[in-house]
């Protein structure tokens, strides 16, 4: 008696644990094994390097610069061979996005891409905003810029009000998304 009530509160214990653990998949795990896959480019770009501010940028535009702490790069480069893998990257990424956890910060399109904005956090100290772009003849892609208590107002500003250096980044592995090849 004392085994089958033992194995039963284990067996019941584990089906809790299974229970509680959140099975999606995070934009974190997304972009980690995607960095080792085949196909994919991935990078951590240089806020310093990669966004400076026009020289009659504010002050507020400067410290939105200064709060952001890192961007993170992954990009998967559509062919004619890998169309379906395109297709499949693509859905795996939109699902992460049905996670509450991400909230809208804006849509569009430009040149052939459709682009959506997210941001986490409170809507006036976000901790990530992230760009998600695919387009049939580039790709599909994500961009995450990390900091701290970043406010959406000022990064939308921000984004007006920045030289965005493409140079470095042609020079590397992104070099085909800049260049539209």
């Amino acid at each position: 008696m004392k085994k089958s009530t033992r194995l039963l509160s284990i067996a019941f214990l584990l089906l809790l644990i299974v229970s509680a653990c959140d099975h999606q998949k995070s934009l974190q795990a997304y972009i980690v094994n995607s960095s080792e896959k085949q196909g994919f480019m991935y990078g951590d770009l240089p806020v310093g390097l990669m966004l400076t501010p026009k020289e009659d940028a504010s002050e507020a535009v400067k410290e939105t610069i200064k709060s952001i702490k890192k961007i993170n790069v992954v990009f998967f480069k559509k062919t004619k061979e890998n169309a379906a893998d395109y297709e499949i990257e693509k859905s795996k990424i939109k699902n992460i996005f049905t996670n509450k956890t991400y909230k809208t910060l804006g849509v569009f399109k430009t040149k052939g891409m459709n682009m959506k904005l997210y941001y986490t956090g409170q809507t006036d100290q976000i901790n990530e905003v992230i760009a998600f772009g695919y387009g049939k003849k580039v790709g599909v892609g994500v961009a995450r810029l990390l900091g701290k208590n970043m406010n959406p107002a000022r990064i939308m500003e921000m984004m007006n009000n920045i030289q965005l250096d493409t140079n470095m980044i042609q020079q590397g592995q992104f070099k085909a998304i800049f260049n539209g090849q």
